[in-house]
């Protein structure tokens, strides 16, 4: 088959891994992870777009995304179907299935998830960066700036209820996919967590989802078939997203 693969670039190591062990064709192509910082609408319409110019020759159209904030809701192609992994965000994949995510994060309240995507490429930057939702409300920003923009008393209620973002998190996770060049991502993730004074956590993350994705091997629990011209909705079941009524 010849296949096209549109994803996130958070998985740019994983999906390059099993991408070059594929019995198929797969041409890939990366969006910045800053998509998912500019807010629903505006993921959807750019991700809409990309998908918009895959062409015909094409036997399928391979989604390289979670539900991520309902950032997929609405996707429609209309020359080719779509395979979409049935996965809350991108962390179902690296663990391999949406029920041990689901049971991760039911047993670890305030865990922060890192990877090597998450790290070399898990900031906005360049066009997007200037977007964000992050900078539009001011949680980019400096309290010095905050004060500087707001005056004193608004900049020490804006920081307290929207300058740190990390404050509901305790824990930090590395998933560990067997595809690292060293331990390097491994110690920044440790020393990140050492800094705020979190927890800290490797568990071992699986390649099956992506090596299934680009295999072709697309089982109903852990992918959604779109057939051309049908939408995705989130109908907040286990089934994490679903087909869209047909018009």
């Amino acid at each position: 088959m010849k296949l096209k693969l549109i994803s996130c670039e958070v998985f740019y190591r994983e999906f390059n891994t099993v991408v070059a062990r594929s019995p198929h064709t797969v041409d890939a192509e990366y969006l910045p992870k800053g998509l998912h910082d500019i807010g629903t609408r505006g993921m959807q319409e750019r991700l809409q777009a990309r998908i918009d110019l895959v062409d015909e020759t094409y036997d399928a159209l391979l989604m390289g995304y979670g539900l991520c904030n309902n950032g997929i809701v609405g996707l429609s192609s209309g020359k080719t179907k779509m395979i979409v992994p049935r996965a809350h965000d991108c962390i179902t994949l690296f663990l391999g299935s949406k029920e041990r995510y689901m049971e991760y994060f039911e047993n670890n309240a305030g865990v922060y998830f890192q990877t090597t995507g998450w790290i070399e490429r898990g900031t906005a930057s360049g066009e997007l960066s200037q977007i964000t939702v992050g900078k539009k409300l001011g949680t980019q920003q400096t309290y010095e700036e905050l004060v500087e923009k707001y005056g004193e008393e608004n900049a020490q209620y804006l920081w307290e209820q929207l300058g740190d973002q990390y404050k509901h998190y305790g824990k930090m996770t590395f998933i560990e996919m067997g595809i690292e060049p060293n331990g390097s991502f491994e110690q920044i993730a440790r020393d990140k967590a050492a800094e705020r004074n979190w927890q800290f956590e490797k568990v071992r993350g699986e390649m099956g989802m992506f090596e299934r994705l680009v295999n072709g091997i697309w089982n109903e629990n852990e992918f959604l078939i779109v057939p051309p011209g049908r939408q995705i909705v989130a109908p907040y079941d286990d089934g994490v997203i679903a087909l869209a009524p047909k018009p």
